[in-house]
């Protein structure tokens, strides 16, 4: 209720920049407003010098001293040193001061006037609101004398003279209304005089509603009380009519609501361009620096490294790119949640700017960083760096990892700096015992092939180098052929044939696994239908989905389209999605199944036993089989504990109605074992590696492989 109360009357806080706005409002209004009132002022002065000289020649001095020339005077001076301090405002320059010159002996000669006035006053001759006028003229000549030295000797601007000049102005303007408006008045004239006055003051000026209230109730009672006292002296009456007091009621209101108005107006408009300022501000400061930390981003990161690598003066011998990685860091997150994740990243940003002073230093994205700096000393600041993150710690284990790239003296191009200092960093990602790898020619080959997959993937598959190869899934009943799983090969010009190693995660990496996916799935279907049509078997083939397949694309609405397309029966299609790729949008994931499984796929949960969430994903998804991590055979004969693992895993699959698969199958014991404990089907070199189509047709039809019987055609 107070803040309202307070906001009404114009008393609420005002920022810097409102207030400033209002100064710079006044300011602007005191050029017009001052302006004005030197035109009148010369033109008063022009017009009743002549006329008394016409009337009075022989008592001149006596006459201008008479005819309120002070008043026209000080007016004046006070109206140049008002304009001079907003020019001075406006333009930053103090090169109009020489008219100080001219003001302050003006403003001399008033003073002057009124110590004479004074001198000779006699109550008895002269009503007190003379003598009070005299006073006030006579102390505006001093203030006006002390301001126009400091402006003529002042280099800068200073808020509060200009102020106090305007103060100075408003009130000897109010002043001179009321003292010429009383006399016209007795003279039977309109008091237009005193109410111009007003209005340049409070209409033009901006002021608080509580400040307006008190300059307008003030000034209209003087105005009022010397009126009443003019009329009483000249008449012997009363005073001033009712009619008067009333009309100047009216004029006190409406011009108090003008001015409440006009202050509202004003500040209404500060409020908005300072709202667009500080959004402007924003924009501009976030376009250099990251939200979160404050530290810069990398847009100016880049922009700056590109202008220092260009720098002739640039010791580029001794530059290095850093990248820095926080791993570990989403399981602190997880712990500890977000707000304190924030809190870490922002005391770490600070801490690399600290440790790297006069380096350029800027958040690459997440928990990395990027620092271009001097190679010199650099190992030990990473060192450095790295016990600072073992102490903030807590219970989750975070280790600094640092890549470096030094580039050579004609490169120039900093985000591929960055790229290779990130890719030495993430070579060494699960190494506890490493932190700081430095970019040399082993990586560089590695970094070359993952650019070359990257920006060769759609030509590949456009020209038909991603090949299918297929590893047969056979059926631990009768040791024959009854599934296949498609993998991918990239039958390379340059680098010969790639395995799903070199490019798989690459390309999940750079978000391109789709792409690969779809590919595979439509060779897959081609290969159905020309098997069919050429009346010979085939069985049903596994698809590895990717988790980023179904944010890539509708891969869903893919493989219906691709069934379609080449009538392929959804049962000779099934789909494989790792145990990891469950762990994150479970939800989003859970309804792509539901969608698949209403399709009539069967879905595979492939390298069970691979992650750490394993009974979790048996709980909350419907699974058709169980592809069980070949790591579970890796000690099948010296580790004990493998085959009642392996035993508890297949029951668990049948009490789960799902189908068991071992795969790494390599030897003969270990199928036998499998077929006794009832595993369903294995996979592994035991039977095959994978192979193109055409090899694994050579190898059924040489008696090596045999397909299983229900998938074998009628003659």
């Amino acid at each position: 209720m107070i803040r309202k109360i307070l906001d009404a009357i114009g008393l609420e806080k005002q920022s810097k920049y409102v207030r400033d706005y209002f100064y710079a409002t006044n300011m602007k209004a005191s050029i017009y407003m001052s302006v004005i009132v030197i035109m009148l002022e010369i033109w008063m002065i022009i017009h009743m010098t002549r006329t008394i000289i016409n009337e009075h020649i022989q008592h001149l001095f006596w006459n201008i001293a008479d005819k309120y020339y002070s008043n026209y005077l000080i007016l004046l001076c006070i109206a140049l040193l008002m304009l001079l301090f907003a020019i001075r405002y406006f333009k930053g320059s103090n090169r109009t001061r020489w008219l100080c010159l001219l003001i302050i002996p003006m403003a001399a000669a008033v003073c002057v006037f009124e110590i004479w006035q004074l001198s000779k006053y006699d109550p008895a001759q002269v009503q007190a609101s003379y003598f009070a006028n005299y006073i006030i003229l006579l102390i505006a000549g001093i203030i006006t004398i002390t301001l126009a030295v400091l402006l003529m000797t002042g280099k800068n601007d200073k808020k509060w003279q200009s102020l106090a000049t305007m103060y100075l102005f408003s009130f000897i303007c109010i002043n001179f209304g009321i003292m010429i408006s009383t006399n016209s008045y007795a003279k039977g004239e309109q008091i237009l005089t005193f109410l111009t006055m007003e209005l340049f003051v409070v209409c033009l000026l901006t002021w608080r509603p509580v400040t307006g209230f008190m300059i307008l109730t003030v000034s209209y009672w003087v105005f009022m009380f010397r009126l009443d006292n003019l009329v009483a002296y000249n008449t012997g009456t009363v005073g001033i009519t009712e009619s008067t007091q009333i009309n100047g009621f009216t004029m006190w209101i409406s011009t108090l609501m003008f001015c409440i108005s006009n202050y509202y107006k004003t500040r209404s408009q500060a409020l908005k361009d300072e709202n667009l300022e500080k959004i402007n501000s924003y924009l501009s400061r976030i376009s250099v620096e990251d939200e979160l930390t404050g530290i810069h981003n990398m847009v100016y990161f880049r922009n700056e490294a590109e202008k220092m690598l260009n720098y002739v003066t640039t010791d580029k011998e001794n530059i290095v790119f850093l990248f820095l990685d926080i791993e570990n860091f989403k399981s602190y997150n997880e712990k500890y949640g977000f707000h304190k994740g924030n809190e870490l990243l922002i005391e770490f940003a600070h801490c690399i700017s600290e440790s790297f002073k006069g380096s350029l230093v800027s958040r690459f994205s997440d928990d990395h960083f990027v620092v271009l700096t001097r190679f010199d000393g650099c190992k030990d600041v990473i060192n450095s760096l790295s016990e600072h993150i073992h102490d903030m710690q807590g219970e989750v284990q975070l280790t600094l990892k640092c890549g470096a790239y030094r580039p050579n003296s004609t490169e120039t191009d900093p985000s591929l700096a960055c790229d290779r200092a990130r890719f030495a960093c993430n070579s060494i990602k699960k190494h506890f015992d490493r932190t700081f790898r430095m970019y040399d020619q082993s990586l560089e080959d590695k970094f070359q092939l993952k650019h070359y997959i990257v920006n060769k993937i759609d030509n590949a598959i456009a020209k038909g180098y991603i090949k299918v190869y297929y590893q047969p899934v056979v059926s631990t009943k009768n040791g024959c052929i009854c599934g296949l799983e498609a993998l991918a090969r990239w039958h390379d010009p340059n680098y010969g044939i790639l395995p799903p190693g070199a490019f798989i995660e690459i390309l999940e990496e750079y978000r391109q696994i789709h792409k690969l996916d779809r590919c595979i799935v439509e060779q897959v279907c081609k290969d159905y239908r020309r098997a069919i049509d050429s009346k010979m078997p085939f069985v049903p083939v596994s698809l590895n989905i990717s988790r980023l397949d179904f944010e890539l694309c509708d891969i869903v609405g893919f493989l219906n389209e691709t069934a379609d397309k080449y009538r392929v029966p959804k049962r000779f299609l099934d789909i494989e999605i790792t145990e990891s790729a469950l762990t994150d949008q479970q939800d989003f994931l859970q309804n792509a199944m539901n969608v698949l499984h209403s399709s009539g796929y069967n879905i595979w949960l492939d390298d069970f036993g691979s992650g750490y969430s394993s009974l979790n994903v048996l709980k909350d998804f419907q699974f058709d089989v169980m592809k069980i991590d070949m790591k579970f055979l890796s000690g099948f004969k010296s580790n004990d504990k493998t085959k009642p693992i392996l035993e508890n895993i297949v029951q668990l699959t049948k009490q789960l109605n799902m189908v068991s698969l071992t795969e790494g199958v390599e030897s003969v014991e270990q199928f036998e074992f499998l077929k006794s404990i009832g595993c369903d089907r294995a996979q592994g070199y035991l039977f095959s590696k994978p192979l193109p189509e055409e090899e694994l047709r050579a190898k059924i039809e040489n008696g090596e492989l045999s397909i299983s019987p229900e998938f074998i055609p009628a003659a």
